[in-house]
């Protein structure tokens, strides 16, 4: 989601030695990314720079990521996110699977690359390019939720209401990055975090006190 991770969670098995080096390949092209945004802004980090910077070919940077965007939004800790999803045992609200998950992504992401993490949220809300690829991106993640939330329930992941509350908490996830990076990165992430499932698993309650099931106007 957020939180860029360069390598497994505790207890997941080890790459293999092809798998180490199209990693070592990915992280090169990342960094140089990164790096290169940082000293020149976005839109001069060009597909050729960050090709010299990583020292590869530009073939190569579109071998592992189809577009620009892709570099700042591709996340190697999805894939584990749904593992560690069906760890949790299956009668646990898919909310609280969720929160408790994402505490962990969150703390190994930071931990690792603090400065990472905050490049990329600012970039997902200042960067039009790069919003516009987010949303499409967020296909792929709402698609493994859905699959997780139907199991939960006996639905299919294809039914409206798993496809509606799957989405929906992609988006309000998504929201609160943009919302803690549109403030400064000053917020503890995690606890806005909290704030959204909350909001979720209760129910908006607006002004006049009403929440789940009732109508607010």
């Amino acid at each position: 989601m957020t939180a860029a991770r360069t390598s497994a969670p505790a207890g997941a098995p080890g790459p293999g030695l092809r798998e180490r080096k199209k990693l070592k390949t990915r992280l090169a092209i990342r960094d140089a990314t990164y790096r290169l945004i940082r000293e020149q802004g976005y839109e001069a980090t060009t597909v050729e720079r960050i090709a010299e910077a990583a020292e590869v070919s530009p073939s190569t940077v579109f071998r592992y990521f189809p577009a620009k965007e892709d570099i700042v939004l591709t996340d190697e800790s999805d894939a584990f996110l749904e593992t560690r999803l069906r760890e949790r045992p299956a009668d646990e609200p898919i909310v609280e699977s969720l929160r408790i998950v994402l505490r962990r992504a969150f703390s190994c992401g930071f931990a690792e690359q603090p400065e990472v993490s905050r490049l990329r949220t600012r970039l997902m809300t200042e960067v039009p390019a790069v919003r516009s690829r987010l949303l499409e991106s967020t296909s792929v993640t709402g698609g493994a939720l859905c699959r997780i939330v139907a199991e939960r329930t006996g639905r299919d992941p294809g039914d409206l209401e798993v496809r509606a509350f799957a989405m929906g908490l992609i988006g309000a996830l998504t929201e609160t990055a943009a919302y803690w990076a549109e403030r400064g990165h000053q917020d503890d992430l995690p606890a806005l975090v909290d704030r959204t499932l909350d909001m979720l698993a209760a129910g908006f309650a607006g002004p006049t006190g009403a929440g789940k099931g009732e109508n607010p106007a």
